[in-house]
């Protein structure tokens, strides 16, 4: 099970046109806002990540505005983890053990972040209405190997409730009210 004590939020390359463009687009965008919202309130931290972002744009609105006080890492590299001065320097230093994976593709960069991440000995849980690709079939198929290589899958309300623990106080008022929004 997963705790907030424990957990990291991590946003992969969700920005310009391709985020419009990779199957089941909207529902995938409502479901990392809702994450990152329910990740507030909760105190779970957040990194996010822009492939390239001169040439392909910067993360789109609805999650920009969510994180604006936190500057997307920028990478060049598929795989976050890559990136060992500032990626996973900051990784390191949250001193979490869990990571709830979301973005785009889920065949490239998110497969290839999820694997390394499994390889250096964090636990991945992949969002899986949280993910996609331009196909849907390279998002099964991304989808597949990530759980293969020792992912857990699960759903952006199966992790947020998960988070969350129990049925009272404020913030299962909040969080319930972004669920059903």
């Amino acid at each position: 099970m997963i705790t907030t004590e424990d957990t990291v939020l991590l946003i992969i390359d969700v920005q310009g046109k391709l985020a419009s463009l990779v199957f089941n687009s909207a529902a995938v965008e409502k479901n990392i806002v809702r994450l990152v919202k329910a990740c507030r309130i909760l105190g779970v931290p957040i990194i996010c990540t822009e492939q390239y972002p001169k040439g392909l744009g910067h993360t789109v609105a609805p999650i920009r505005e969510l994180l604006a006080d936190e500057k997307p890492m920028e990478k060049t590299a598929f795989s976050c983890c890559a990136d060992e001065e500032v990626f996973m320097h900051t990784l390191r230093s949250m001193k979490r053990n869990d990571v709830l994976v979301c973005g785009i593709e889920t065949h490239i960069c998110i497969y290839q972040t999820s694997v390394e991440l499994i390889e250096y000995g964090y636990n991945v849980h992949l969002i899986t209405d949280a993910v996609s690709s331009r196909t849907k079939e390279n998002r099964e198929a991304g989808i597949h190997a990530i759980e293969k290589a020792g992912a857990l899958l699960k759903s952006s309300e199966m992790a947020i409730f998960e988070l969350l623990k129990v049925a009272k106080g404020d913030a299962f008022r909040e969080i319930s009210a972004i669920v059903k929004d």
